[in-house]
Formats: structure tokens, sequence, C-alpha cells
């Protein structure tokens, strides 16, 4: 079967009842936002997380050999829990289907649940990947096992909370849990240098940025990928133009860098993250 054929016409059938799934195929739209239009595409291309996805690590031997099951990635924003859900899909040539707490009722669920059942009795496989599992409540949570019991679908949550509090345990019992990490400084500042060096980022574009200027937005996006490209796309948005040079200075990234927040949920674990480094 032509997975890309299937994704489509898979597409166009639930468009009518709101359903995004996403297309890991299509090439970026310039009017995306930059974290989007440079994501990357296969594992090679990801940065960080080296403690699961370093070559002969177990997440790894996971995807490339084809024996991915359903599991949760935990941990905090911007580090590339949805990227990774993407290129697993990819990787292993599978339908691919994104929900969101906010527009996931049980019925919509179930269609395409349904359709993933079809789709099995092909020899097609079907990721699901739920954003922000936390905040899907236990019915929603409940429509799903099943299908994670049955295979019909391979479930990949990702939450910034720790599962064993927010996911049901009969569905937590059939998944994986898989820590992910803050990036580091300097991987951020890998992810920065691309984005800037990019075609679909800004490597058409001459835009003229220091070390120091790039370090500042790797500190500042605090282990967050998609703040320090956001932060880098309005720093190339604002910067001197001039004979078709953008440049950008520290008295330019000065708006952009002057609050600095740490992630805080004071029901979560970091609340005593925060506490422990106001003692520090």
């Amino acid at each position: 079967m032509n997975v890309i054929n299937t994704i489509n016409q898979i597409h166009s059938e639930n468009r009518s009842d709101q359903m995004r799934q996403e297309s890991l195929f299509a090439n970026p739209d310039q009017n995306e936002p930059l974290a989007s239009r440079v994501r990357p595409k296969n594992l090679d291309q990801f940065v960080g997380q080296q403690n699961l996805l370093g070559h002969g690590k177990i997440l790894r031997e996971l995807i490339e050999n084809d024996q991915v099951s359903s599991m949760i990635f935990w941990g905090p924003p911007g580090v590339g829990k949805t990227t990774l859900a993407e290129i697993i899909a990819k990787k292993t040539q599978s339908n691919f289907f994104s929900f969101s707490a906010a527009d996931s009722s049980i019925s919509k669920i179930k269609k395409i649940m349904r359709q993933a059942e079809q789709d099995q009795e092909v020899g097609q496989k079907t990721i699901v990947f739920v954003d922000e599992i936390h905040r899907f409540n236990k019915a929603q949570q409940d429509a799903f096992l099943p299908y994670v019991e049955q295979g019909s679908i391979i479930l990949i949550g990702a939450t910034t909370e720790n599962p064993s509090f927010e996911v049901n345990s009969a569905l937590l019992s059939r998944c994986k849990v898989f820590v992910l990490h803050a990036l580091k400084p300097d991987d951020i500042v890998s992810l920065l240098n691309n984005a800037i060096k990019n075609p679909n980022g800004f490597g058409k574009q001459h835009v003229q940025i220091g070390k120091d200027e790039i370090n500042e937005i790797a500190n500042f996006a605090n282990g967050d990928a998609r703040k320090a490209l956001n932060t880098l796309e309005m720093a190339v948005l604002n910067g001197e133009q001039k004979d078709g040079v953008t440049t950008i200075t520290l008295n330019d990234l000065k708006p952009l860098i002057s609050n600095k927040f740490v992630l805080y949920d004071k029901n979560g674990e970091e609340h005593y993250n925060i506490y422990h480094l106001r003692l520090a």
C-alpha cells in the first residue's frame, strides 16, 4: 500500500470533523513559524536526548528495528516530543494522527480508531500521537485503551507531568515511559545555527549574528528549543536591514530576552525543583 496516498485519503475523509492528520512528507510553508519549518525529519537531524537516541541506545534501536510499541514521552516543553513522534511514524511508514484534549471527543477518537482497525487488516500501521495526554479526562484516555490492547494503534503520549499521576493505570501499564530532558545550551546553539543556514529557515537570507548573540538566545531559552527558535525569528524580523543584510546585535536582543521565566507547576515536579533552586 502506498503510505502517502493512504495518508492523503484518510486526511480528506476526516477534514469535516476538524481532525488534523499530520502530513509527514509535505514541504514546509514559508508562512509557518520557524520552529515548524526547520523541524528535524530524521534521527540524525534530531538534537538532544542522546541517552535514548544515540547510536546503540534503547529508543533508537527500537525505532530503527521497527519494534516500536506504545510509549509516553515525559519531559519539559520544547525538547522534541512531537518531533520525535513524527520521526517515528515516518521511519516506520505508519499513518499518523495527532490528538489534543480540546478537540478530541469520544466520537472523534472512536472514528479514527475504527479506521486504524481497518488499516491494520491490510498491514498498515497507525501511530496516534496524544499531545498533553495529562489533559485528557479518564473517558478520553479509556477510549484509546482497547485499541492499544489489540495492537490496532501505537499510542505515543506526550506530557510535562508525571504520568504516574496523570495517566490511567490501565493505559500506563501498556506503555513504555521515556524521560526526555531539557536541552543543553550547546544543543540549542546547534539548532539556532542550523536555522540560520537551513533553506527552510533563514538560509535564503543574509543574516548576520555573532556567537555572543547566539549564546544569549540559547541561555535565555532555558532548554526549550521552540522558545529559542521563536526568539531568533523575532530577532530576525526586528533586526536592522541594510543592502540585503539583516544584522542582529545584543541591543536588538535585549527587549526579547529581558524576562526569563522558570517552568513552574505548583502541583507537579517543578514545584520541588524551584524550591530547591531557591535554597541553592
